[in-house]
């Protein structure tokens, strides 16, 4: 035992990440904590080495030396990685064979947000291994001090590069291609891989700035997009594509204009991943449409709905042998030729090859698909206490209806009109709801159906006004 001992603010422990308000619930002190105790787990499994980067935040600057002072002090030779995507910093614990990775982002929350992504080993670090950090921090439950650590700097944007580049797979044909990283932390690397790839490709918001001057860095929000669609429009590009503020999730905006959303850009390299690999499981998360699923199998895949979370869906595909899976979100997965992690460039390179290859513009293949009637995600609030409870009682419930029901990540209920799902967020007071139907009249009645089941709980339904969306 050492004289090492530190209490956390109880909001920054969250499931897949720590994550908190800089100044407020989070301080350069908590980014020593997270070092020195995750580098004792390290140390405790035999690991030598971790490998630290950060996102362009304002605060980034003041918590990654705490954070490497922190694995230095466990004896751990601490790899900094430097300015970064997150994906960029995965590629460099499996390149450089790390025992641990530590990114330091705040992903797409607003600029005064920052927080610790983590991987142990080659797999996600997430759940009851964050809130073990907490005890560790709380009981002084650390290795000795150690004067054996050391740090030295490693830049790999070279080698992510060119690995990235090696898997495009495009052809002759060149295309017009408008990216926009959002003044996140993968704005350097979109800037390096646009200027070689084949085509012309126009980069906005191609500066890292953590004031994020120009909109907010999640391309889930279509507000966010405007301007890449205003950009796509005035080159006459054959689509856009944006990034969150660390690189982890990919929006899409085709030809025309239009987004892709989550399940619909699945669709798309779904199909392109099951030609190679035939038969292959696709994983989506529960808000993904019907569409996707019944499309993976159309296209003789196996598909595979599992829960919401980016470190769920990743230890899912390790188990089931996956090569690509999704969410809503817009974490989009590889393990075809990739690592099996979440990497919006990556994921951008290959949309570009089959784009390319395609023999109709991207607004085609988008029109082509099933036509539904969609809520988009719902999120309002509920305390804490009780977000789970409700969805037990809502699932007792259906039970006693005789509903079908769907219940890998809270419910999701299947009719003759289509679906509708509830759920509790893993990261907030909130619960989630969702409905897809084929008709107007048809999502009408889901969102009535979940409306009386949230009453029947005790919540009033959240507000659907303008939600329904052609998808």
């Amino acid at each position: 035992m050492t004289a090492f001992r530190h209490s956390f603010h109880p909001t920054v422990l969250r499931e897949y990440d720590i994550r908190g308000i800089v100044g407020q619930t989070l301080k350069p002190e908590d980014a020593f904590a997270i070092g020195r105790c995750f580098g004792s787990i390290v140390a405790r499994q035999g690991g030598k080495r971790a490998a630290v980067g950060h996102d362009g935040r304002l605060s980034s600057p003041d918590l990654e030396p705490q954070l490497v002072a922190g694995l230095r002090a466990c004896g751990l030779e601490v790899l900094r990685i430097g300015l970064c995507a997150t994906p960029m910093l995965y590629f460099a614990a499996y390149a450089q064979e790390t025992d641990g990775a530590v990114m330091v982002t705040g992903s797409h929350n607003p600029p005064d947000y920052n927080g610790f992504k983590m991987m142990l080993g080659k797999k996600p670090f997430f759940g009851k291994d964050i809130q073990e950090i907490g005890r560790m921090a709380a009981e002084g439950d650390v290795v000795p001090a150690s004067a054996a650590g050391s740090d030295r700097h490693l830049d790999i944007a070279e080698d992510y590069a060119a690995r990235v580049l090696r898997d495009y797979d495009g052809g002759e044909r060149k295309l017009r291609v408008v990216w926009d990283p959002g003044n996140g932390s993968a704005a350097n690397i979109t800037r390096l891989l646009a200027s070689r790839l084949p085509g012309e490709h126009f980069v906005i918001n191609g500066t890292v700035d953590g004031t994020f001057p120009n909109h907010h860095p999640d391309p889930t929000v279509a507000k966010n997009l405007e301007q890449l669609i205003a950009e796509v429009a005035r080159e006459k590009a054959d689509l856009g594509i944006a990034f969150d503020g660390d690189g982890d999730r990919i929006g899409v905006v085709d030809d025309e204009g239009h987004i892709l959303f989550g399940d619909q850009l699945m669709v798309i390299l779904a199909r392109d991943v099951l030609k190679a690999r035939p038969g292959a499981t696709i994983i989506a998360d529960v808000k993904a449409s019907q569409v996707l699923f019944d499309e993976i199998a159309r296209a003789g895949g196996q598909p595979l709905m599992w829960k919401t979370g980016h470190s769920l869906i990743k230890a899912k595909m390790a188990e089931t042998g996956s090569p690509l899976a999704g969410e809503m979100s817009g974490h989009i997965f590889f393990a075809d030729k990739w690592y099996g992690f979440d990497d919006a460039p990556y994921s951008a390179v290959r949309l570009l090859g089959i784009v390319a290859r395609m023999d109709r513009p991207l607004s085609a293949a988008r029109a082509a698909l099933p036509r539904v009637i969609n809520t988009p995600e719902l999120r309002f609030d509920c305390p804490e206490e009780r977000k789970f409870q409700v969805v037990a009682e809502v699932k007792q419930r259906l039970a006693a209806e005789g509903a079908k029901v769907q219940d890998v990540d809270g419910v999701r209920v299947l009719t003759e009109d289509g679906w509708w799902l509830l759920r509790a967020s893993n990261t907030q007071a909130v619960l989630v709801a969702r409905a897809e139907a084929k008709s107007e009249a048809g999502l009408e009645r889901l969102k009535a159906h979940l409306a009386r089941q949230l009453e029947a709980s005790g919540l009033a339904a959240p507000d659907f006004t303008g939600a329904n969306a052609g998808h």
